[in-house]
């Protein structure tokens, strides 16, 4: 099968992974061996799309807080057809379209795992755009329901930097005061109220500005052009709010200190990530005497601690996506050959939405920008 193997650590951006030039640390290899089904509930999954998330970048890279031997398949997330089942599967039968993700192995052609692991995609909904769901918004939807428990008429602020988690928090927060749902992309830093919403983005073009407009956001600021404190501190007074309630923020570094002064008396910080490269220090005296609550957020781990919450989390993601509750925005999409392209326009922020990497009839849409 056509696997991506990562060889060593380093920039994955830099050279094909078809190229004879052994910079790159990823090869693609066309003959590598199929998994086989290593007990009676394991099924496998002929891929379908598997998506780009930061933390694939990262592990690459070296620099993600989980680091596999030598060489592993990278991958998290993915979609695809049931394509064989162990002799002890119940629930799952050959042909049934499928999501799930793994620590390791979905770019790959194919990838084995337990059938309890598996969710099945229901009918009439986009198997690619399922293929992109289970990190990124399951990553919001257990932020924001499970740990900083959002509720309507509350003030929120994710700092996302057109990051797809932080995008989808940005819409979640908003639906959460409105009785018909609607699907909102906002790839940025944002605070948003329920109603109405706020973004801020970093490093934007006019087109990623127009995109977020085009959604309804009410407040927009190009962090290049201006202060966010101060922009926001003014959205806030013309409104009449007293701060954010809720802090979702996959950046950390400067930001971070930043939006810290715009928080209220009482608010949640949730501590997603550090796509900024820093650690950001959340002074305990502050936190302290402002009674804010600062909640650890690493979402993969609830696969071990607590499943049930994950598993009630994407059955809720799949219906409103079959809904039409929420809609996934798909930015670029590539092969597995072109997996260099795929890294870097993540690498560039270039992404307004998900890159994600199909598995089709050999062809390849290129980006949407």
């Amino acid at each position: 099968m056509e696997a991506l193997l990562c060889k060593k650590i380093g920039d994955p951006t830099v050279v094909p992974p078809t190229s004879s030039d052994d910079s790159s640390p990823l090869t693609l290899s066309t003959s590598h061996p199929i998994p086989q089904l290593n007990s009676p509930t394991a099924i496998r999954v002929r891929v379908k799309a598997t998506s780009l998330n930061y933390a694939n970048y990262l592990q690459i890279l070296g620099k993600y807080q989980e680091k596999p031997p030598l060489p592993f398949i990278p991958g998290s997330d993915y979609s695809g057809l049931v394509e064989s089942v162990g002799p002890g599967v119940s629930k799952f039968r050959v042909g049934d379209p499928v999501c799930s993700f793994a620590a390791l192995g979905s770019f790959a052609q194919f990838i084995v795992a337990d059938e309890s692991e598996l969710f099945r995609v229901p009918d009439g909904c986009d198997l690619v755009a399922a293929g992109a769901l289970p990190v990124a918004y399951g990553t919001s939807h257990v932020a924001l329901v499970h740990r900083a428990q959002l509720t309507s008429g509350q003030i929120m602020g994710d700092d996302g930097i057109l990051g797809v988690a932080g995008s989808w928090g940005s819409w979640r927060g908003w639906g959460f005061g409105c009785t018909n749902w609607k699907a909102l992309w906002c790839h940025c830093y944002c605070c948003c109220q329920v109603l109405p919403r706020v973004s801020l983005k970093q490093k934007l073009g006019a087109e990623k500005v127009q995109f977020l407009e085009s959604l309804g956001v009410d407040h927009v600021v190009d962090l290049t052009k201006g202060s966010v404190t101060e922009s926001v501190k003014g959205f806030l007074k013309a409104r009449k709010l007293k701060g954010v309630d809720v802090l979702y923020d996959p950046v950390g570094g400067k930001l971070t200190k930043e939006t810290m002064k715009l928080l209220s008396w009482g608010a949640k910080i949730l501590v997603i990530g550090f796509a900024s490269g820093e650690i950001p220090v959340i002074p305990a005296n502050i936190a302290l005497v402002k009674n804010w609550t600062i909640h650890g957020l690493y979402w993969g781990s609830y696969k071990t601690h607590k499943p049930a919450v994950l598993e009630d989390s994407l059955k809720e993601l799949l219906s409103w996506l079959t809904r039409g509750l929420i809609t996934v925005h798909i930015s670029h999409t590539y092969s597995l050959p072109e997996a260099n392209l795929a890294f870097s326009a993540l690498k560039d922020r270039k992404v307004i939405g998900k890159v994600m990497i199909t598995f089709d009839d050999g062809s390849s849409a290129r980006s949407k920008l």
